[in-house]
Order: C-alpha cells, then sequence, then structure tokens
C-alpha cells in the first residue's frame, strides 16, 4: 500500500513533480490485499452491513485514499474538492442524527411516489438493500469515520454542461477513494439523503454553504470479512447502442 509522504503533499502544493511514495505501515494490522486492478473494480461494493463499528481507522490511511483521490481527473484541473474528514464520536452523532432527517424525507418521498401503485411488495434485493440502508443509518454515529467530499460552488440553476463539469470532477475522485480503501480492506458507501439537510451538515462542520457544495456523506471503516463478489447487473449488450440511440 502506498501513500504521499508530507514531503510529496509540498510537493504537489508548491507545483512539483510527485510519485506516490511507499506508505508508513499503519501499524493497526492493515495490509494490502493484493487483488488485481479488475478485482478492485469489479469487487469494490457499497457496504453497510459489514462495516466494523468496533476497529479504528488510522487517519493515515484515510489520507492514503484521499491521495489517490486527488489523483482523478477533474475539468480544467481546478482542483476545486474539499473533504471533511470527521473521527470525533460527538460529531459523528450529530452527523447521524442529520442523516436520519434526511432519511426520513426520502422515505416519505418513496411512500408518496408509490401510493396508489398495486402493491407487490419489493423484490427480494430491493427489500435486502433497504435493509441495509436502514442498518446504516441505525448505526451511523458508531461508525469510526465519516467522509463529506465537497466541490466548490453552487450547483443550483446551473446549466446541464457546469453541472456535468462539476460532478464529473468530484464523482471520479471518490471512486479512486473507494477503490483505494477496497484494496486495503477498508469498505464505504456513497450516501446523499444528509443532502435534504445539507445547510444543516454544513452549519455543524463548518462548511461555507454558499460557497461550497456537498457531494455526499461516506462512511468508513474496516469490512468484516474481505471476500466481495461482482454485484448483479444488466446484461452489457441490452445498455449499448452502436453508432445511434
Amino acid at each position: 500500500m502506498t501513500v504521499m509522504t508530507a514531503d510529496a503533499r509540498a510537493a504537489r502544493g508548491s507545483g512539483g513533480r510527485v510519485s506516490v511514495a511507499p506508505m508508513i505501515q499503519a501499524g493497526d494490522g492493515t495490509e494490502d490485499l493484493g487483488l488485481s486492478a479488475l478485482d478492485v473494480l469489479t469487487t469494490t461494493r457499497a457496504v453497510r452491513r459489514r462495516l466494523d463499528l468496533e476497529r479504528p481507522v488510522s487517519r493515515d490511511l484515510v489520507l492514503h485514499g484521499i491521495e489517490v483521490a486527488l489523483q482523478a481527473p477533474n475539468a480544467s484541473n481546478r482542483q476545486q474538492l474539499g473533504w471533511v474528514v470527521v473521527d470525533d464520536p460527538a460529531v459523528r452523532a450529530g452527523m447521524a442524527d442529520i442523516y436520519r432527517c434526511g432519511m426520513a424525507i426520502r422515505s416519505a418521498q418513496i411512500a408518496a411516489e408509490g401510493h396508489g401503485r398495486t402493491p407487490a411488495g419489493p423484490s427480494g434485493a430491493a427489500s435486502r438493500m433497504a435493509d441495509s440502508a436502514d442498518h446504516l443509518a441505525r448505526h451511523l454515529h458508531e461508525v469510526p469515520v465519516l467522509v463529506v467530499a465537497t466541490i466548490a460552488g453552487r450547483l443550483e440553476g446551473a446549466d446541464v454542461a457546469t453541472q456535468a463539469a462539476r460532478w464529473g470532477s468530484v464523482l471520479p475522485a471518490v471512486w479512486n477513494f473507494m477503490l483505494a480503501m477496497r484494496r486495503v480492506g477498508v469498505g464505504s458507501a456513497w450516501t446523499t439523503v444528509h443532502l435534504f439537510e445539507e445547510r444543516r451538515m454544513a452549519d455543524l462542520l463548518g462548511i461555507p454553504y454558499d460557497e461550497v457544495t456537498q457531494a455526499g456523506l461516506f462512511p468508513v471503516a474496516h469490512t468484516v470479512g474481505t471476500a466481495f463478489r461482482p454485484g448483479a447487473r444488466a446484461d452489457t449488450e441490452s445498455t449499448v447502442h452502436w453508432n445511434q440511440w
């Protein structure tokens, strides 16, 4: 596993050429799982139930993930990302309360969207996903580290091209972060329900709401077991349109 040293970070900040240096051992038993690039890409899952709530995650490990995240491409290389990393239990508890308020809003939306439809009941996969999401909401305050990724500027009223450029700058970075964590047995999940209460979260974390957009909240913890499989997905051919739609 690798992470940039303080000297490398300083070189990046001064515009110097940076290479990723060997990682200082975390001393907590964290090891590179030796996964191939294809394994990492196809088995990095949204992890909710299998987050280890007892084992701490070192700051060095989180910084490693963010260093990898910052290597992702971004629009015009403007590098407008920000990261709020929370390992303080009291602050995590406040974040979890806001998250649960967002979950309640989303649950009400789902109920309203389903009003008047023929009740077919959730599929097995959908039911499992809902249970998994509920489990995360109940235990979010126990997750060792919570990360909020941000992008400079506000997107309300922005044209599609501007929105695409902004989201296209933050999405690859967060995915890089999750891939880097997967390599060393750490899991996460992309969550967005707290954004129903984005201003409250900004107030809690000191994020300048009028200047910065939050992209999501990411629980970070070692996983219970490290074996994950590729997920069930649509048939590739059914999603592809050659030369025209």
